[in-house]
């Protein structure tokens, strides 16, 4: 497993959401392999804050959501910057995503990752060197 993904929000809630079905599953599968993978896979602050909110919407009580953030935050974390929010616009501009999609890809590029786990953008789409793939499809 390459080490250089950046995970999306979406895959992180799919695999604590037990009625999410197969993506539930999917997601377990696919996340399993990126702990036990060499390097450990990308995300961002802005990733880890999304993923807390969506467990807490779900009802998952406060201490268990926490410690799910902290187990994730044991990936590499791309923090969240002025400088990332004004690449993350630029992001948004270029290639016409929602500001926060813009985010994400100047997260990944910040982190140097050629493919973004996500089921938000288009799969096999390329973002100026970023890779979409939509691991649960």
């Amino acid at each position: 497993m390459p080490a250089d993904i950046f995970v999306d929000t979406n895959i992180l809630v799919y695999a604590h959401d037990r009625d999410a079905g197969a993506k539930h599953e999917q997601a377990c599968a696919r996340l399993r392999e990126l702990w036990r993978a060499d390097e450990a896979p990308w995300l961002s602050v802005q990733v880890l804050q999304e993923f807390f909110v969506n467990l807490c919407r779900l009802g998952v009580p406060l201490a268990e959501a926490r410690e799910a953030v902290t187990d994730y935050a044991q990936w590499r974390v791309i923090e969240n910057t002025v400088a990332l929010c004004e690449r993350g616009i630029a992001e948004m501009d270029r290639w016409r995503v929602s500001f926060w999609d813009g985010l994400i890809l100047a997260a990944a590029r910040e982190a140097g990752t050629t493919t973004l786990w996500s089921e938000d953008l288009n799969p096999g789409q390329d973002y100026g060197g970023i890779r979409v793939v939509n691991p649960l499809g």
